[in-house]
């Protein structure tokens, strides 16, 4: 079960590598809650963050530093890097940012709650200007 949820969790994350969400609800329940700051989104909201996030920073680097699943939990501690143009919020420039993602999943080895804690590292107004970012994503 802890193998097939990793193996879950990293599609989701080569979907926001590609920018293609379409294996999305193969991995992700339809009563899916992601904890953000400015409140619950669901699975299509996820979709959509997929793909805005790929189509403003394309060129975005995403590693995986580690990953360990136990039970029907996954935590992901990876860092995303790349150049901002000032898309959704972000400053211009480089930026480097590290989360520890946790995702719940179900007996189907499907997410159905997920939750993220970053640390931006490069700009001390990064992390403020993300999370204005996530509040103006249109999704709810």
């Amino acid at each position: 079960m802890e193998q097939k949820n990793m193996t879950a969790d990293s599609m989701v994350g080569e979907a926001f590598r590609t920018g293609d969400p379409s294996k999305i609800d193969s991995v992700v329940a339809a009563d899916f809650v992601d904890h953000t700051e400015h409140g619950d989104k669901n699975r299509d909201s996820l979709k959509a963050f997929i793909k805005m996030v790929h189509d403003s920073f394309p060129d975005m680097k995403m590693d995986m530093v580690r990953q360990v699943a136990k039970d029907d939990y996954v935590y992901s501690w990876m860092t995303f890097s790349g150049n901002s143009n000032g898309a959704m919020g972000m400053p211009k420039g480089p930026y480097k940012m590290t989360t520890m993602e946790v995702t719940k999943f179900n007996s189907d080895n499907k997410a159905v709650e997920h939750w993220a804690f970053m640390e931006a590292q490069s700009n001390a107004k990064m992390m403020q200007d993300m999370m204005k970012m996530m509040g103006n994503t249109g999704n709810k």
